[in-house]
């Protein structure tokens, strides 16, 4: 299992959102994207279908007929019908179903970094006492680019 914290700084989640579901896509993955809010699924949503012409990202609700056949799928609770093993949590709430994805992406927001921070620490003495995770941080640069913290 591997979880990656990016916090983001500059663009807001849907924006950050389409940049990881494509390199999840060409690495061959389903991602399934998390968020308790609608109007952030939304959003997302919204964001992954606009990513140009060339490079629109289809996704549906879990809700929604088909989700199964979704590349990527977008649910507030982390079950995937789409069989997605990437996991997104795009509204910065860990979940411990998190712990059944082979690759967790959390994003998080500035007011969020003390929990983040927290989490991190949680999961790094988990990690010590069982399976081995593999972890990776990354701060937004003001160019929009990602920093390994």
């Amino acid at each position: 299992m591997r979880v990656d914290f990016y916090q983001l700084t500059r663009d807001p989640v849907e924006q950050v959102v389409p940049l990881l579901a494509r390199k999840t896509l060409q690495a061959g993955e389903r991602m399934l994207v998390v968020s308790a809010a609608n109007e952030q699924r939304g959003a997302i949503a919204e964001a992954l279908w606009k990513d140009g012409p060339a490079h629109f990202l289809a996704n549906g609700e879990a809700t929604e007929p088909h989700a199964a056949r979704q590349p990527i799928l977008l649910s507030d609770a982390c079950v995937a019908p789409n069989e997605a093993r990437f996991l997104l949590l795009a509204d910065g709430v860990w979940r411990e179903e998190a712990n059944g994805f082979a690759r967790t992406f959390l994003l998080f927001g500035p007011d969020q970094t003390d929990a983040a921070r927290a989490l991190w620490r949680d999961l790094k003495a988990r990690a010590a006492t069982e399976d081995a995770v593999e972890f990776g941080a990354f701060r937004q640069n003001e160019e929009g680019g990602w920093n390994p913290l």
